[in-house]
């Protein structure tokens, strides 16, 4: 277990998580008896499509921004400075997006009794290949997602001093039975428990670690002279050339971050399209609290903190600046930070296999109550899968993976989106769009030892693009192609119609 426990921390970590694991079993019970009386995925995978402004911004807000995320934004910011800011951009971009597109989006979707994004392609376009090609993108961009909320609860396990996988493996099977019985009801309500943590955490870390330290000056000072020393393209302010790739790894991120399973989930689950507009109005809240916990990231060098991976920074610097009843607590917030997005994710990527290949390829005349119990069975297996990934892979590679879910993940976007707004691309050239985007993001990013961004050659002059931002270009561009060569008249035909 580990000759290091931290019994103080250790057992305030333990009150919280015993007590989100009950309100995680409560939640089958809660807000039941809408529209569908007997078992049916619109009550296990989306709570019975009734979900309020106040669930459904902590539910997003809990799913959007993970355990992960108060992890790595620190662990980016710590090792490359300004640069690692391009989440605060992306999450406010992100905004004026879901506000625009999201209400039309929920609307299909709730007048068809779509419950995926894949079922919104289908119901639109009728193709299957089509159809197949967005849910598995869902599902493989996914997977990793998932693997990395462990990666979060991993690093703060270790932080309180326990070592080995059964700690890990025990937390996960607790999600896996609670998000069996509740589905997505139990990270719903679980959700408000751990937003108040972690917005409890942060104010107080941004208000006593830099009294700790010799305030904010002394803060950005050793950052800067940390980051001085170590040369490159570190530093407080971006160097010119990091301008085009922060600007569209933001813009591309922000494309991206709705058309995963996980947050679509939470959209589809609300009652009204005005809940949507009003969450997307107030959660750049969730924007605020996330700069203060990129923060942490400079935090760390005036705390003088020696860290094997940069992503010990934040379990380190409450270790070394706080008492351990207060680390168990903030470690606890994290965790939880975990449970809350990897449920979501899990019940996202099981509803697109059931909606998306068990009932179009296996049973197609499965029943409502059939399809809850696949999709409960589909979630288990998708959170094994993901505690697989980290247990016997690298982190470095399920970090890689990650990586390329969000430039695989982009590339729904067409499809998904532009269907709102106009048909003229049809099913055919979409599909080819999909095709080249998936192939050239993914060579691409492969050739540049899988990094986020690409350079290309512009008159002699060298520009980096956000790899999925260069594939979704190329993706909308085959599929206009291809969409005017299919509607050219036969090269034997006089006449004909466009």
């Amino acid at each position: 277990m580990g000759d290091n426990i931290n019994w103080t921390a250790l057992s305030v970590f333990i009150f919280f998580f015993a007590l989100v694991t009950v309100i995680g079993f409560v939640a089958s019970r809660w807000q039941r008896g809408g529209a569908h009386k007997g078992a049916h995925l619109d009550e296990w995978g989306l709570g019975g499509r009734n979900f309020g402004a106040w669930i459904t911004w902590f539910l997003v807000g809990g799913d959007f921004y993970t355990a992960y995320t108060v992890i790595a934004v620190p662990a980016l910011v710590y090792a490359v400075g300004a640069y690692g800011f391009f989440a605060l951009p992306y999450t406010i971009l992100v905004y004026p997006i879901v506000f625009t597109i999201m209400p039309k989006l929920w609307g299909e979707a709730k007048r068809q009794g779509h419950v995926t994004a894949a079922d919104v392609v289908y119901g639109r376009y009728g193709s299957r290949p089509l159809e197949t090609a967005i849910a598995l993108t869902g599902i493989v961009a996914t997977m990793p997602y998932i693997a990395l909320q462990l990666v979060g609860m991993e690093v703060v396990i270790k932080a309180l001093g326990l070592t080995g996988e059964l700690p890990l493996a025990a937390a996960f099977v607790i999600l896996a039975l609670y998000t069996y019985a509740a589905g997505l009801r139990a990270p719903a309500l679980i959700a408000f428990v751990k937003d108040v943590m972690i917005y409890i955490v942060v104010l107080v870390a941004v208000v006593i670690v830099p009294m700790k330290v010799g305030g904010y000056g002394n803060v950005f000072a050793s950052a800067r002279d940390a980051f001085a020393a170590k040369g490159g393209a570190t530093g407080l302010t971006l160097h010119p050339g990091q301008f085009l790739p922060f600007a569209t790894l933001a813009l591309g991120s922000a494309m991206a971050a709705f058309m995963y399973p996980h947050t679509l989930t939470g959209i589809f689950a609300a009652k009204d399209a005005g809940t949507i507009r009003k969450n997307a109005i107030f959660l750049p809240a969730y924007t605020v609290l996330l700069g203060l916990i990129a923060l942490l990231g400079y935090m760390a060098y005036a705390a003088h903190l020696a860290v094997k991976s940069n992503n010990d920074v934040v379990p380190a610097l409450f270790n070394a600046l706080f008492p351990s009843w207060f680390s168990g607590f903030a470690f606890s917030a994290v965790a939880i930070g975990a449970l809350v997005p990897a449920a979501v994710m899990s019940i996202g990527a099981a509803n697109l296999f059931t909606r998306n290949f068990w009932k179009p390829y296996v049973n197609a005349r499965v029943t409502p109550a059939q399809e809850e119990k696949v999709a409960k069975v589909a979630s288990l297996v998708v959170k094994v899968g993901a505690l697989l990934c980290i247990l016997l892979m690298p982190t470095k590679f399920a970090l890689d993976l990650q990586l390329l879910g969000g430039v695989w993940i982009l590339q729904t976007f067409p499809s998904l989106v532009f269907g709102l707004w106009s048909k003229r691309l049809q099913a055919p050239a979409l599909l080819a769009g999909w095709l080249v985007g998936i192939v050239f993001g993914t060579w691409t990013a492969f050739a540049d030892g899988v990094k986020p961004v690409h350079s290309i050659l512009v008159g002699g002059d060298k520009f980096s693009v956000y790899t999925g931002l260069l594939a979704l270009v190329l993706n909308v561009v085959v599929a206009i192609v291809v969409q005017a060569l299919l509607r050219s008249p036969a090269p034997s035909a006089a006449t004909g119609k466009a």
